[in-house]
């Protein structure tokens, strides 16, 4: 039965009637398609212009330009480079070409005549290897793109999540400026997110607790570090409009592989209706 179907194999040699042997010994054997070029100009010519060349078996000994130039032609093109050659020799010149070959990219050698056998296994190891490499890709592939929607799913169940939860939710850099902030504290503080973006903790705070706020960065951070989340504390937010909402506020750090903080979550508590239960 044969293999390799949808794979593309380019001859190249400037004797038409070795095309046609090597074409008709290929398809007698592979279920490849075989693409002929009887030069080295009109064989690059050809790997550039194909969408896609597995493998290319190629006469050392041409006119104008032999089998070296032309590799070194396909081997310096990105769309190109990582064909396999296999060079075609006649035996009295193997030692002489054989070093030259692997230097300028040759992936394997046959002598000339031919070798029917010889020729079909070494062509139908190439294909499988490349056949093996393909699916391996293949499976990478699908691998990342089902990583990728898990990751999407995650992530936007994640956003849902924080998009609806009944605290504010504030992203801080080390410093203190604002990153980013859920819908709750742009409704709790009457800023869009955009206009918090970049404001520092001590803009949101009560002036007392922004001092505090500014002053304690240190404090927070040391502490931080230390156990990773602070147990809440009572503040107070000052919205856009200068109204003051008590809070119970809480703060998480997120840590990067040296222990170093990347980023600080703070989540606030809407306390207003306890104060007036309270009250």
């Amino acid at each position: 039965m044969k293999r390799y179907a949808g794979f593309r194999v380019l001859i190249v040699d400037d004797n038409e009637n070795n095309l046609f042997s090597l074409r008709a010994l290929i398809n007698k054997h592979m279920d490849v398609e075989v693409i002929s070029a009887n030069s080295g100009q009109r064989a690059v010519e050809i790997a550039l212009e194909n969408p896609r060349i597995d493998l290319i078996v190629l006469d050392i000994q041409m006119p104008e330009m032999d089998g070296f130039q032309t590799a070194t032609m396909l081997k310096v093109r990105k769309r190109t480079r990582d064909i396999p050659i296999i060079f075609l020799t006649a035996a009295y010149k193997t030692d002489e070409f054989q070093q030259k070959g692997y230097e300028v990219g040759a992936a394997d050698y046959l002598l000339k005549p031919i070798d029917d056998n010889q020729l079909i296994n070494k062509i139908s190891t190439y294909l499988r290897l490349i056949e093996k490499e393909r699916e391996m890709n293949l499976r990478l592939e699908e691998l990342v793109e089902e990583r990728t929607r898990e990751l999407y799913v995650a992530k936007s169940y994640l956003e849902n999540v924080i998009n609806h939860m009944g605290e504010a939710l504030l992203l801080l850099d080390p410093d203190g400026t604002v990153k980013a902030a859920n819908p709750t504290a742009c409704r709790m503080l009457d800023y869009s997110e955009d206009e918090m973006i970049g404001m520092s903790i001590g803009d949101i705070f009560e002036e007392e607790e922004a001092v505090q706020a500014h002053a304690f960065m240190g404090t927070w951070l040391e502490a931080l570090i230390r156990t990773g989340t602070m147990s809440s504390i009572e503040a107070c937010f000052i919205a856009k409009d200068q109204r003051r909402v008590p809070i119970l506020f809480s703060r998480t750090a997120l840590m990067n592989e040296q222990g170093g903080i990347t980023d600080i979550i703070c989540i606030a508590k809407d306390m207003t209706g306890y104060e007036r239960v309270a009250g």
